[in-house]
């Protein structure tokens, strides 16, 4: 049977496409049969995003939320599964955890079928809409904007050292957006409570390097939120409103600098 709901979407008004790939959950029955018990509780999932950043719905913001678990496929990595890191990382299907624990059970990994099932139902509908939105934001603005909204444990020992600072901004190396939309996020780190880094750990995954297209009026930044800021890190991995509003201001500032940006340089 064809996967039909690969991704939620709701249309704005701004020329600001906020992209929220891995905040899914659902499971085919392939890998939800094969999952290790370690698996289970989907613990690499970037947990209550789509709440987190609700204030961009309100701003007029386009809104794109894959459904599917990054345990089926993930969105954020290209679809030859070349890899983007050359430290530890996961692939395009992940067949161990942040951790390094293996995601299946020994004999049950889908099969090569069943995955390129995924690649054509999950992961090309998400980007087909993706370039659909930008197309359509670029016909209307002349220009656009990709915010790429991410979240992880702030201690992951096999993909980075210590305690991972609370933004993550991520522009690959200066290549996915404008030179002084880079410096104008530089500028806005500088001025907010936050620990930060610009271009550390994470630089971007696929989505930012593949649509931020500068020369093509095209702005991508992705952002990887230490989650402590906004919920428990350990299951059963509550939403802590108390911390998530201590962070959304510093977030929506972040969103509002760059659509201001974009109305004078995009």
């Amino acid at each position: 049977m064809q996967i039909q709901d690969a991704f939620s979407y709701e249309p704005g008004t701004i020329p600001l496409l906020v992209s929220i790939p891995h905040a899914g959950t659902k499971l085919t029955p392939a890998v939800e049969a094969g999952l290790s018990e370690a698996a289970r509780p989907l613990s690499d999932t970037d947990w209550h995003i789509p709440r987190l950043y609700d204030f961009a719905r309100e701003m007029g913001a386009h809104i794109l939320v894959g459904n599917y678990s990054r345990m089926v496929i993930d969105l954020n990595r290209p679809p030859d599964d070349k890899p983007l890191y050359a430290t530890a990382t996961t692939g395009l299907y992940p067949d161990t955890l942040f951790d390094g624990t293996p995601t299946f059970v020994e004999g049950k990994v889908p099969s090569a079928q069943e995955r390129k099932r995924y690649l054509d139902e999950i992961w090309h509908p998400y980007h087909q809409k993706i370039q659909d939105c930008l197309s359509e934001i670029k016909a209307r603005h002349d220009y656009a904007l990709l915010f790429d909204a991410h979240s992880i444990a702030s201690v992951i020992p096999r993909l980075f050292d210590g305690t991972l600072p609370d933004l993550n901004l991520g522009t690959n190396q200066g290549a996915s957006c404008a030179p002084s939309l880079g410096e104008k996020l530089s500028a806005f780190c500088q001025g907010q409570p936050f620990s930060y880094v610009i271009n550390g750990r994470f630089k971007g995954g696929y989505i930012t390097r593949a649509y931020g297209q500068p020369h093509a009026r095209q702005h991508a930044v992705q952002l990887e939120l230490a989650q402590c800021n906004y919920m428990q890190e350990e299951i059963p991995f509550d939403y802590l409103p108390e911390r998530a509003e201590s962070l959304q201001p510093v977030l929506k500032a972040l969103l509002t600098m760059m659509v201001a940006w974009g109305k004078t340089q995009g």
